[in-house]
């Protein structure tokens, strides 16, 4: 049963945590020496320089030495069955330090110390569970099965787009987890052969190192300052699983991205502080072994073993009816490890995730077929009724009237409908937000005012409180001294929170003039499509004029030639009729006939 425990399987190894710094800028008071493996500073307090050894100091522009380095040394000991943490603290990306994953989660950590699971639909609540063999779990986490890098980096994304529209203004300020757990047999032939279970954390954390940062405190801090005082451990989540990867199972990698700020900078020297610190750490490491079979029939022989001493002690004993619950709850938690359920639970995730954007989709797609069909059918009424007022010309005054308002409705309900479509429902939407956005713009400018100002005071209360405390004489170049020290860190808070507001503000520029553009993209849009359809309309009339007077002038001439040849031809009858009567009086005259001469002269 040795392999059974992984503890016992496997000998445990130490390992200090290894400290990557990354410098967005590098001032005049910061020099990175020892071949990139340390640095030297000097803060404007303090005249002495001070020297900071880490495993890697880079600057932004060869922060791809990260890999070789530290990253790749770190994903090559995942796969040989060590657990893995790689700590992201100061704002560095995780874009490019995404190593290849199997199998993957992401938990959302608020500034309040809560924790929400955003693969969850239903957001259950999370807890840490210790187990005797599988060690530290988070019960009640769903959990995605994925085939690929590119697929995990893909609910990465995901997630982290999640993470934001849930946490709203305060994305900056909350921290997230991505784990990726790995298992493989040992003996793939073998049916109950030893599996090999490791785990990489991906920790993204917000705040500061300084307790002065307006961003908040990093969790990381507070996880130090309780493991150097050897105080108990926090049972929150993050905290407690942040402990695990500094002191526990685990081969961790911090990467602490730095903005030096100059002058007023106290961030820097509390971050390169408390790096050093992380770096002292101690982790114990151990290839993590066990074999699913056998140890839940371990647990069910434990479970079959307890039941017998409370049999025979009595129902009664509490002590023993606490212990058959955690043994029937550490069997549950076996069981659900087995791939057959992970695979499951997965399937059912990605299918009601699929199944809502699907529904998405098909909703979309058929309003958007609706509205073509209306666009369709309303413009075919509109040409219609142009080419009935057209035909029928000038007639009642009351028929055109009324037929004349039926077109212009026609053309109105024409026009909401192309604004349904298109870029025009976009634009619909944006109008319609335009207020709201400001109002919350508004209302986060206000509240990190108020925040602001309530941070300063509580810095104001504290430097009155230590003065007091102070056994100093009431007047005196020291307690001069004291009191501008603390005045100025009061000073540093006003001006950190001036600038921050001003960004805030810029920000909220920058997003309304993004937003201005668009309105006004989709207003062009709007009016080019309703000058198309009236042009359309326009030319149909015109088309069915210009047809009309040409079948009126094709009428005009052929009744013209006609009327000439019935001209001529009567002409040329009237000819033949006067030859015909002239004709008739020659022969009346000849033959001395009264009539020829009377018919004479009444012509």
């Amino acid at each position: 049963m040795a392999t059974v425990n992984m503890n016992a399987a496997m000998c445990e190894a130490a390992d200090t945590v290894r400290v990557g710094v990354i410098l967005t800028a590098v001032p005049d008071s910061m020099v990175i020496c020892e071949e990139g493996h340390g640095l030297e500073y000097k803060s404007r307090t303090d005249e002495e320089v001070k020297s900071f050894s880490f495993d890697q100091v880079v600057t932004a522009d060869n922060i791809q030495s990260f890999h070789p380095e530290l990253l790749q040394p770190l994903t090559e000991s995942i796969s040989g069955g060590y657990n893995g943490a790689l700590l992201i603290c100061g704002g560095a990306s995780l874009e490019n330090m995404t190593p290849l994953i199997d199998h993957s989660t992401i938990r959302q950590f608020y500034p309040d110390g809560s924790a929400v699971d955003l693969l969850s639909p239903n957001r259950e609540t999370l807890k840490r569970v210790a187990h005797p063999v599988l060690g530290s779990l988070i019960g009640g986490l769903c959990e995605v099965c994925v085939c690929s890098a590119e697929e995990a980096y893909t609910l990465y994304e995901t997630c982290r787009d999640t993470l934001k529209a849930n946490a709203g203004s305060i994305s900056s300020r909350c921290s997230s987890l991505f784990s990726v757990a790995v298992e493989w047999k040992l003996h793939p032939e073998e049916v109950e052969s030893e599996v090999c279970r490791s785990r990489l954390q991906l920790f993204s954390l917000a705040g500061g190192a300084s307790r002065t940062d307006l961003r908040g405190v990093c969790p990381l801090v507070k996880v130090v300052e309780e493991t150097q005082s050897e105080a108990t451990a926090s049972d929150k989540i993050l905290p407690s699983l942040l402990n695990d990867a500094l002191t526990g199972n685990s081969r961790t990698v911090l990467v602490y991205c730095l903005h030096p700020q100059g002058v007023l900078d106290d961030e820097t020297p509390s971050a390169l502080a408390l790096a050093q610190t992380v770096r002292s750490l101690v982790t114990k490491a151990f290839v993590n072994r066990w074999c699913p079979r056998a140890t839940e029939q371990m647990i069910r022989d434990s479970i079959v073993d307890q039941r017998a001493v409370m049999m025979s002690q009595g129902e009664n004993d509490v002590h023993n009816t606490i212990r058959l619950a955690e043994l029937t709850h550490n069997l549950q938690i076996v069981k659900d490890q087995s791939w057959e359920k992970r695979r499951e639970e997965s399937k059912k995730i990605k299918d009601k995730t699929q199944s809502c954007r699907t529904q998405s989709i098909h909703l979309h797609s058929r309003d958007s077929r609706e509205s073509t069909n209306n666009m369709k059918h309303l413009q075919t009424q509109l040409k219609q009724e142009m080419e009935k007022h057209i035909r029928e010309g000038k007639g009642n005054v009351e028929k055109v009237l009324e037929r004349v308002a039926r077109i212009q409705q026609l053309r109105e309900a024409l026009r909401e409908e192309t604004l349904k479509n298109g870029a025009s429902t976009e634009k619909s939407d944006l109008c319609q937000q335009s207020e709201l956005e400001y109002s919350k713009a508004q209302e986060r400018r206000t509240q990190l005012k108020e925040d602001h100002g309530r941070l300063i005071q509580e810095e104001v209360e504290t430097m009155e409180r230590d003065l007091a405390q102070e056994q100093l004489p009431t007047e005196g170049p020291q307690r001069e001294l004291l009191v501008l020290s603390r005045e100025r860190r009061v000073l540093v808070l006003q001006m950190e929170a001036l600038r921050d507001e001003a960004q805030q503000a810029e920000t909220d520029l920058q997003n309304l003039y993004q937003k201005h553009q668009t309105e006004m993209h989709c207003l062009r849009e709007e009016s080019l499509q309703v000058f198309r359809v009236f042009r359309q309309v326009c030319e149909e009339q015109r088309r069915m004029s210009e047809d009309r007077y040409r079948s009126v002038l094709l009428e005009a001439v052929q009744d013209a030639v006609y009327l000439s040849a019935q001209n001529q031809q009567l002409q040329a009858d009237n000819r033949q009729l006067r030859k015909a009567l002239g004709e008739l009086k020659d022969t009346l005259a000849v033959r001395g006939d009264p009539t020829a001469e009377l018919s004479s002269q009444l012509q």
